[in-house]
């Protein structure tokens, strides 16, 4: 039975944050009884001992977080909506927990620095468990969430750690309490009546919404049924073998009012599911590269109006030197489209085996002799023909030459820098280069079934065969991200370079890049936007003048609209089993997000 309810409410939970009911003319009435029960539940939730400012939880790059459960019984719903935030690891005890199981508990947690610790007034005013929380709160940063009745807290008078007192103790509460600790819904309560010396009349700290919300569309004013449309575009495309799966996530004023999975991982795979890590391919160029450049333009340490060839070397005895950095990012330096650096690889150059010889993983079984990018791809790219300098030509070249400038000034690679400075402070969890040394495969959206080049199906390996030549780091591909890692990435942009309570850029840094810069195209400094010939439609139909973003070669969107306040992801493998043109002609990704377009007006408009 206790497990029983653990499934059912976490089944509840999650289908009330991610998904449509099939119901379509109830769900908009019952997702407002939803979120007045929410508002209620929030209106009696207080921050207690909040002194110190330790909620919402800051320095995520810092902090190594433990939810303990301490019997609790929506543990699942509420490990869920933690790990949006950041990487949490679970540990559950059960309500007839011995001395001994707290002890081994408490052993377990050494490698901790963070531990947020959820119990029932019942178990909670239990010495046993009281004692286990005192010495937690010893040595480590503890989170306290007490459920139930209010006359708990006179035990723990003397604790000075958070701690966030609610009354409702079902699964609602499990999904809202973990996002007040991040700061995706603010701390509004206060205690109703005096229940200790401490805990008195009138006590409780407000906070403010510093992250994503998880939550319902009509929490931002959508009416979930003007959204179901999605639903059957992405049947479409499936059914049409445009791709094997998707998924989706609409972010409106903050709040993540949609994110869904469709199809599977490919056509006789598992099915999607919304956490699942994609190849983003050029999604690279502006959520790796893009923001290291817009790091080093704010440190004055890049010059986007110096020419090539004062930041690299090798470039000025080349056609590159002159070449202003400004031109490379809107892809108006002369550079040709493309090299097709995997047709000229010889057999020599490659082993099946690994070896000091031969050091560079391409895929499996796949090596590339050592320094081939060093004397074969960069010196075909330094010394490339200039063929259309001023003119809009969009070209990969331009990519591999900022990723040479960004870390001749950082000193650091790429992946490691985007890391460092972004992915990690942001709690994005899977966003980064390389994610077979770091996930397990399975979580990994396969790409093509190379039969031409690597010979094998592509799991967690970059599809971009320039970028695997190089290893997989490259400043034009090689990332991976799950939806809800982007999402926050571009929350961050579209607030002006904050989240979190931390500012990453400059509000004009962030204006500089994403608006047109260009006299001769639509771009961005290495942002793309919405185009102005309105034939195009492009991204889409509906989008905004102000809209900024880019796609990706595997099938994949980001599209930032600030217009209408809205961050919209669409990750697929449209490239398995075989590269196919179907997504782009169907226009799955530009009618998705009319349809998000056309549900955001007709509550702007009513």
């Amino acid at each position: 039975m206790f497990k029983t309810n653990m499934i059912r409410s976490l089944a509840i939970c999650l289908g009330a944050i991610i998904s449509l009911s099939a119901c379509a003319q109830q769900q908009h009435q019952r997702n407002d009884d939803l979120l007045k029960n929410d508002y209620n539940i929030l209106h009696q939730t207080v921050l207690l001992n909040n002194q110190t400012g330790q909620i919402p939880i800051q320095g995520l790059d810092q902090k190594n977080i433990a939810a303990v459960s301490l019997g609790y019984n929506f543990e699942l719903v509420a490990d869920s909506l933690l790990n949006k935030y950041a990487k949490v690891t679970p540990f559950h005890l059960s309500p007839a927990a011995t001395e001994q199981a707290l002890l081994q508990l408490e052993d377990d947690l050494k490698y901790y620095n963070t531990v947020i610790i959820s119990v029932d007034s019942r178990l909670g005013s239990q010495l046993i468990y009281r004692n286990f929380i005192f010495a937690m709160a010893k040595t480590k940063l503890v989170v306290l969430n007490l459920y139930g009745d209010a006359a708990v807290l006179n035990s723990y008078d003397q604790l000075n750690a958070p701690l966030i007192y609610c009354p409702d103790y079902t699964a609602a509460s499990a999904a809202l309490v973990p996002q007040l600790i991040f700061g995706g819904i603010p701390a509004t309560g206060k205690l109703s009546q005096t229940y200790s010396a401490r805990y008195t009349a009138g006590s409780g700290f407000s906070t403010t919404a510093t992250r994503l919300k998880y939550t319902l569309p009509e929490d931002a004013g959508v009416n979930a049924e003007d959204l179901l449309e999605i639903d059957q575009i992405t049947a479409e495309a499936i059914r049409a073998r445009a791709a094997p799966g998707m998924v989706v996530l609409v972010a409106k004023d903050g709040k993540v009012i949609f994110n869904k999975a469709y199809g599977q991982h490919t056509y006789d795979g598992p099915p999607e599911q919304v956490g699942d890590i994609f190849d983003v391919a050029s999604i690279t160029k502006i959520s790796a590269t893009t923001p290291m450049v817009m790091r080093l333009v704010e440190e004055k340490k890049l010059n986007l109006d110096t020419n090539i060839g004062a930041y690299i070397a090798l470039a000025r005895k080349t056609p590159m030197n002159n070449i202003r950095v400004r031109d490379v990012m809107l892809h108006q330096a002369g550079f040709i489209p493309y090299i097709a650096f995997q047709d000229a690889v010889k057999p020599a150059d490659h082993s099946s085996d690994s070896s000091a010889a031969f050091p560079t993983k391409v895929a499996d079984g796949y090596y590339i002799r050592k320094d081939y990018f060093r004397d074969v791809m960069w010196p075909r790219m330094l010394n490339a023909p200039i063929r259309t300098p001023g003119k809009y030509v969009y070209s990969d070249i331009s990519m591999y030459v900022m990723k040479d400038i960004a870390e001749h000034l950082s000193g650091e690679q790429l992946n490691v820098y985007a890391q460092e400075n972004f992915y990690l402070p942001l709690g994005m969890q899977t966003a980064g280069f390389l994610p077979r040394n770091r996930f397990d495969r399975n979580r990994i959206i396969p790409t093509e079934n190379d039969t031409y080049f690597r010979n094998t199906l592509l799991v967690g390996y970059v599809h971009d065969q320039g970028a695997a030549l190089v290893g997989g780091v490259s400043g034009h591909a090689g990332l991976f991200a799950s939806t809800n890692d982007l999402a926050i990435l571009y929350q961050m942009m579209l607030n002006k370079g904050t989240y979190g309570g931390l500012r990453y850029f400059q509000p004009q840094t962030v204006e500089t890049f994403t608006s047109r810069q260009s006299n001769v195209s639509r771009r961005g400094l290495g942002f793309d936007r919405w185009d102005p010939d309105l034939t195009k439609k492009y991204p889409s139909a509906t989008a905004s003048p102000q809209t900024y973003g880019h796609t990706g070669y595997t099938g994949t969107a980001v599209w930032v609209d600030p217009a209408r306040g809205l961050v919209y992801i669409f990750l697929s493998n449209r490239v398995n089993p075989a590269v196919t043109d179907k997504l782009v002609k169907m226009g799955i990704r530009s009618r998705i997000q009319d349809v998000i377009n056309a549900a955001v007006d007709k509550q702007l408009h009513k």
